[in-house]
């Protein structure tokens, strides 16, 4: 058994986010997991490789729980978010067994692939709307930008409607998320700390006024509140608190970073979005490829090693914090032929952008679904779109575990 060699990159550092692809390929020539550092100053275990990612992510002694990790996060002065309404707080994400599995059921039920089909008239037609408005802004001579056009507004009002959140607040939920999830500094900005509380205070309000009323509705939100009156051992009120909050912003963010990377991916390939308007029948493949191409969710979560772990033949000593990159291991060569490549024909093309095991993402069918609808209405509508200035000008989500780009200015 070894220790894996200390590299110095900070991961989460804006310089080496900008050039992610290019220097996971550099770490990963060292060896399938490094070592390396975070802006925070925590020292972390970063897999790189396809197989060893699998094996991370459901490993028994591998554990959300951070206080498994205390005194490695105390050290580097890692800011821990204390009482209720202040960070993601209690939910499924960051549960391990056996929590995990009460709090995610009562989700689950809602994103079964029969629910989820059901959707989508409705998400059918709030992307034409949303295509509707791009057209009308292009023939008045106004400047487009996808993002804040398409690829963000869309995944914000499906997840909404499903949570039974009013949309006159989807303008503040992305600026709080943007801000939420950041990450990559020991103490986080005073705008990460604003946007965690705003989107507490916003859901301890909403909650209250749900459970106030004696039919709370039909929406998932609604059916959580219900649950809970009906069994004393569901979800408590900061068990619902978290579970809201990560539902919003797992259940946004991630897609708005999926149709963003693939949006800007075919504006990157012509030849693909060529071969997807004469083929529309490959879009479903094509999601998946997208997902490895360009991964929404940069690295997982951190997990904590519980008591020493061999992974790879790499020791990684008790209470030392471990993350995947799933960037890296959906271009990993082992797994995938010329993983640089955009191909939407590809038939090798697993990945692991919604995880692996029990903490596989829950929306995971919503997304696919979003991808499809959304990445089809806009190839279909859209034949004449072209980026403003090159693919290689964007800009890009710069800290924190998501990657997308931050805009998409274009031609109509």
């Amino acid at each position: 058994m070894t220790t894996a060699e200390y590299e110095t990159p900070l991961v989460n550092d804006p310089t080496f986010k900008a050039e992610a692809h290019a220097r996971y390929v550099g770490l990963r020539d060292r060896g399938p997991i490094q070592r390396v550092a975070q802006p925070s100053g925590l020292d972390l275990f970063l897999v790189l490789d396809h197989e060893l990612a699998r094996v991370a992510l459901t490993h028994p002694d591998l554990l959300k729980d951070p206080e498994v990790g205390r005194e490695a996060l105390d050290a580097a002065g890692v800011l821990s978010y204390q009482g209720r309404g202040q960070g993601l707080g209690a939910n499924m994400l960051m549960a391990d067994p056996p929590d995990h599995a009460r709090l995610r059921g009562p989700v689950a039920r809602s994103f079964t692939p029969r629910r989820v089909e059901a959707l989508r008239p409705r998400i059918q037609q709030i992307a034409d709307e949303l295509i509707d408005a791009v057209e009308a802004k292009a023939a008045a001579g106004e400047p487009i930008d996808l993002v804040e056009d398409f690829t963000a507004p869309l995944p914000v009002m499906v997840i909404c409607e499903l949570l039974g959140v009013p949309l006159d607040a989807r303008e503040d939920f992305r600026r709080w998320t943007l801000a939420a999830v950041s990450g990559g500094s020991a103490t986080p900005s005073a705008d990460q700390q604003q946007g965690m509380l705003a989107l507490n205070r916003y859901f301890i309000e909403l909650i209250a006024a749900k459970q106030a009323r004696a039919d709370p509705g039909d929406d998932l939100l609604a059916a959580l509140i219900r649950l809970n009156r009906e069994d004393e051992d569901a979800l408590n009120e900061d068990e619902l608190l978290g579970t809201a909050v990560i539902l919003l912003v797992a259940g946004h963010e991630t897609t708005v970073n999926l149709l963003g990377n693939a949006t800007a991916a075919l504006l990157d390939h012509p030849e693909q979005a060529a071969l997807l308007r004469e083929r529309p029948e490959l879009l479903s493949g094509a999601v998946e490829e997208f997902l490895r191409f360009d991964a929404p969710v940069d690295q997982t979560p951190l997990r904590f090693a519980s008591r020493d772990v061999e992974l790879g033949g790499v020791l990684i000593p008790k209470g030392s914090a471990v993350t995947v990159s799933l960037a890296a291991v959906g271009r990993d060569p082992s797994t995938h032929g010329n993983p640089g490549e955009l191909d939407v024909t590809r038939t090798d093309g697993r990945h692991l952008s919604f995880g692996h095991g029990i903490h596989y993402c829950v929306g995971a069918p919503l997304a696919r679904l979003e991808g499809v609808v959304a990445l089809g209405t806009l190839l279909r509508r859209l034949p004449g779109l072209r980026l403003m200035g090159e693919y290689a000008d964007l800009t890009w989500t710069t800290g924190g575990i998501m990657h997308g780009p931050l805009e998409l200015p274009v031609t109509a």
